[in-house]
């Protein structure tokens, strides 16, 4: 078991990322093509949204903390609406994303889809949460409710569909967020035999 000031000592001088919760640390995986030309293209997209707003994105480098369950991760893309709060042990770790975007790959789907998202419901600034997986043309939006509910405000499962951001006034093509990706089950024909 380690405290969080050994984990923030480590991690600080670490070559490879890794999530600290509950005294654990485990080491992240890598990002494969597609992973990563959807992060791009999801940057790229969001940022002239956010020019107008007091609203900034990060990548994947940038490391957050939720203080009331101890999660230190990295989020694939996060969205920080309004001044940064850093986390109380390490100025370099922020507390208050607004928008979680999170890339599904098959050894982080289950997580990303089940105890991440719960884990990432006790950030009281976060609003909304963007599941898009790497390998098949689907995207969920889920979004907080007055009533502090989540529910699942929006998705997409063909090219031709958007999905909306609702926290940047954001509408995002389906086919913008997977331009170049390869062997996405329903991006191409299955061959001809």
């Amino acid at each position: 078991m380690y405290s969080e000031e050994e984990y923030l000592r480590l991690e600080n001088d670490a070559s490879e990322k890794s999530e600290f919760f509950q005294g654990k640390i485990v080491m992240m995986a890598g990002a494969a093509p597609n992973h990563n030309f959807i992060n791009d293209n999801v940057v790229g997209l969001i940022h002239p949204f956010l020019k107008a707003k007091s609203c900034k994105s990060c990548s994947s480098d940038q490391r957050i903390h939720i203080p009331s369950n101890s999660l230190y991760t990295y989020p694939d893309i996060m969205i920080v609406c309004g001044p940064k709060k850093h986390a109380e042990l390490d100025r370099n770790t922020i507390t208050n994303p607004s928008v979680i975007f999170e890339i599904l790959s098959p050894s982080t789907s289950e997580y990303d889809r089940g105890k991440k998202f719960r884990l990432y419901r006790d950030i009281e600034s976060l609003q909304e949460y963007v599941i898009i997986n790497s390998l098949s043309i689907e995207v969920e939006v889920w979004r907080r409710t007055v009533n502090n509910q989540w529910l699942l405000a929006d998705d997409a499962f063909s090219l031709n569909d958007s999905i909306t951001i609702q926290t940047i006034g954001a509408t995002l093509q389906m086919a913008d967020l997977y331009d170049g990706t390869e062997n996405v089950s329903g991006l191409f024909p299955a061959p001809k035999e």
